[in-house]
């Protein structure tokens, strides 16, 4: 969910709540920050009740340096209750991998798809 997203995050050496914030503005705005560390701080312990709103979540992304998809669909996990079905049965880090697949061009999608498949043939 969103709050686990947060808590990995911050696990890396270097960073803090304050420092995503600062790197999160949602690209469709003015460059305006979204939201302050603190509140993150609350997100990530799960003190915040009602979902974020779209651009929200779009800062977030770009703080977290993930793709738009695998944020907004832990914040679907956590404050909808979603239940995602697709990739079921796969962990989280092949639903990243794919979710990072997804928003790359054709052309890096084919060229990674040649990279796993060289490296399948090694091992």
């Amino acid at each position: 969910d969103l709050s686990e997203l947060l808590l990995n995050d911050v696990a890396v050496p270097g960073e803090s709540y304050d420092r995503i914030a600062g790197r999160s503005i949602d690209p469709q705005s003015d460059g305006q920050k979204a939201f302050s560390g603190s509140w993150l701080f609350n997100l990530a312990k799960g003190d915040i009740a009602r979902a974020p709103d779209i651009s929200f979540l779009r800062a977030l992304a770009v703080g977290l340096n993930l793709p738009f998809a695998v944020v907004q669909r832990a914040a679907a996990v956590q404050f909808l209750l979603y239940e995602a079905t697709e990739l079921s049965g796969y962990g989280d880090d092949v639903r990243i991998i794919v979710a990072h697949l997804a928003g790359m061009p054709e052309e890096e999608v084919r060229r990674v798809r040649r990279m796993v498949e060289v490296y399948d043939q090694k091992a």
